[in-house]
């Protein structure tokens, strides 16, 4: 008979996720995501890669993001369905599991539609450092949705980014987050167009939801040393950026060989130049060249970036006390034994009993 494992898993649902960014304060947040970001990318070799699983239809994606190291396993589930609201739901819902690679068991299931918000925007900070303008002050935000608060105060935390150019279709957007950050010590500029937004911003972030080929952003529009932050552009269909805008660019991405199936990039030939940002982290290829170079994140969200919030709400999880244990899988006494866990008949009546006593 084999020792009685603890296989527990632990449990984040959204009440405690929002409790742990409470408790540690949402700037702690992005910036530890920050962290643990750019720690992870440093290992990037380290890790068992592959672009997500998608599954389209013509109301949005529902995908899966799968990666390993040697320790741990992650995933994330997440859907983009842009009409959502209107049946007064979100846009993008999403959970992940972190799982034990020796055993398999799942250590963690969490709730990431609030992490994925401040993993986005950590990512874009995270890049934006290594290939933005030191001297940047000024950002854009163009689209206004659920995710343009996190990038907002991300950058302002991360790169001392003062001013915000906002730019919605949809003024109800733009009214939404002025409102949600009045008095967080930046300037908000309301625009009346995109071109109206870019112009004399050092960063650009375009972050727009609608499941299109748009054309947020056209070369006319593009002034030197800019650094775009393209994050809305993120599946087959889907895109932002004007292909000379791509051109013209230094073009950096975080798994090339999903953003060139998802990305704006999805619009240039295969062997269109692009450089994998964990090099530029690492060292081993430049970022920017000089000031007026204009630079491109072509970002589409990796499954490393998750892994990454996942290992950070565990870790803040168990310093809080948060989360409760759940029975995910069975814990058997005999692990060969799965039969057993019904009972002694074979029609699993003893098991019924125990339960309708219980």
């Amino acid at each position: 008979m084999s020792k009685l494992q603890d296989i527990s898993t632990l449990y984040l649902g959204a009440p405690d996720v929002a409790r742990i960014v409470a408790r540690k304060g949402l700037s702690a947040c992005l910036a530890g995501v920050a962290a643990r970001i750019g720690q992870d990318f440093l290992r990037w070799p380290a890790f068992d890669k592959s672009a997500r699983v998608a599954s389209h239809s013509k109301d949005g994606v529902i995908e899966l993001m799968p990666v390993a190291d040697d320790a741990l396993y992650a995933f994330k589930y997440v859907n983009g369905h842009p009409k959502n609201p209107i049946a007064g739901l979100p846009t993008v819902m999403a959970f992940g599991v972190l799982a034990e690679v020796a055993t398999g068991a799942p250590l963690l299931l969490a709730e990431l539609t609030l992490a994925t918000a401040i993993r986005t925007a950590a990512m874009s900070a995270v890049a934006a450092r290594a290939l933005a303008r030191p001297d940047s002050r000024t950002m854009a935000l163009i689209g206004n949705g659920a995710q343009s608060e996190f990038q907002a105060l991300a950058f302002r935390d991360l790169l001392g980014i003062t001013t915000l150019r906002l730019f919605d279709t949809d003024a109800r957007a733009t009214d939404k987050l002025m409102r949600n950050l009045h008095g967080q010590g930046l300037a908000l500029l309301p625009c009346a167009s995109a071109a109206d937004a870019v112009r004399g911003a050092d960063i650009v972030t375009t972050i727009t939801a609608d499941k299109t080929l748009a054309t947020i952003l056209t070369p006319d529009m593009i002034e030197p040393g800019m650094h775009l932050n393209a994050v809305g552009g993120d599946c087959p269909g889907k895109t932002e950026l004007h292909p000379e805008v791509l051109r013209r660019a230094a073009v950096f991405v975080e798994y090339a060989p999903q953003t060139r199936i998802e990305g704006d990039l999805q619009q240039m030939p295969a062997d269109f130049p692009v450089t994998e940002l964990w090099r530029v982290l690492s060292g081993q290829r430049p970022g920017r060249a000089d000031a007026a170079q204009v630079t491109v994140f072509d970002s589409v969200g990796f499954a490393l970036e998750d892994y990454s919030a996942l290992c950070f709400l565990r870790d803040a999880a168990e310093e809080f006390g948060i989360g409760e244990r759940l029975q995910l899988v069975p814990q058997m006494a005999d692990p060969k034994n799965l039969f057993g866990v019904l009972g002694r008949s074979a029609d699993g009546s003893a098991c019924t009993e125990r339960l309708q006593r219980a």
